[in-house]
């Protein structure tokens, strides 16, 4: 149904937009538009268009590839009339272009089959201690407590007694209370959470957060609806050393990039060896033309 929808947008789009387009065939598809000698068809139209959209939006997204096509043709088209023959002249940048994605693909092709992409907790423990300067926190970071309780089954100091608590057995009561009463609620008490992502859960600010997290343990705010807590577990503040759990997913992403980079580098000089040993190239004399 969609298709015959955009086909039919499409139909009315060359008709009435584009009148001077004839509608015309080749091996069965239609003529969306033209300039010049230069035709769009109805084929590459829908090729573009998301199979999960609205009739409504394929048309309008099929009505603007049109309009980008046509205004590029024609500029295109500007630029041929109008450009030197040695301007023109691109086959030396596509074969650049052809041999740096051919080699790209090739890179990528023998990474995804032979590099290690495993790395072990003992490998990121030991390039964490290793670059410790390297690693201080941009922002604010806390384990705690959110709740967003209605009104009027609010109890603050219950519920700031019972968000306070860390052994397992208190944090399960917790989270079977807000199973039952809470509107939203996260217990992030067993990680790191930067401080301002919390803060977009209540509809309050607190100023100069450093000097509020050092003197107080919890963050509130009520509403007719709602009462809104958040209870502090622990925090460290910005230009502290980053705690290790923290960062662990960039210190992973790290030491894949460095892995990587002596694949390619081992890679690239197994293949240049390869080369050597089975004089597979030759390097000229430019005066002497010898070798």
């Amino acid at each position: 149904m969609y298709k015959q929808l955009l086909i039919y947008g499409l139909f009315l789009f060359a008709a009435t937009g584009f009148s001077g387009c004839r509608q015309t065939t080749q091996n069965g598809d239609k003529l969306v538009a033209e300039v010049s000698n230069r035709k769009l068809f109805l084929s590459e139209v829908t090729a573009v268009i998301p199979n999960n959209l609205e009739s409504e939006d394929s048309t309008v997204m099929a009505d603007e590839y049109v309009r980008k096509w046509i205004r590029q043709e024609l500029v295109l088209q500007k630029a041929e009339e109008n450009l030197s023959i040695d301007l023109k002249n691109v086959t030396r940048e596509l074969e650049e272009y052809r041999n740096s994605l051919i080699i790209f693909r090739y890179k990528n092709e023998l990474m995804a089959q032979r590099m290690d992409t495993t790395v072990s907790n003992s490998e990121i423990l030991e390039y964490y201690l290793e670059h410790t300067d390297n690693f201080k926190l941009n922002r604010n970071i806390v384990k705690a407590v959110f709740l967003k309780i209605p009104a009027e089954f609010a109890n603050p100091d219950l519920l700031k007694e019972m968000s306070s608590i860390s052994e397992e057995e208190g944090i399960n009561e917790l989270r079977d209370y807000c199973l039952q009463y809470a509107r939203s609620f996260d217990i992030f008490t067993d990680r790191w959470v930067d401080l301002e992502r919390v803060m977009n859960t209540i509809p309050t600010t607190i100023d100069e957060p450093e000097q509020y997290l050092k003197k107080n343990q919890f963050i509130e705010y009520n509403d007719s609806s709602y009462y809104y807590l958040v209870t502090i577990h622990d925090y460290m503040l910005r230009n502290e050393q980053a705690p290790e759990e923290y960062i662990r997913e960039d210190i992973k992403s790290l030491i894949l990039n460095r892995r990587k980079i002596e694949f390619l580098r081992e890679l690239e000089n197994n293949i240049f060896q390869e080369g050597v040993n089975r004089n597979r190239f030759k390097i000229y004399n430019s005066e002497t033309n010898e070798t």
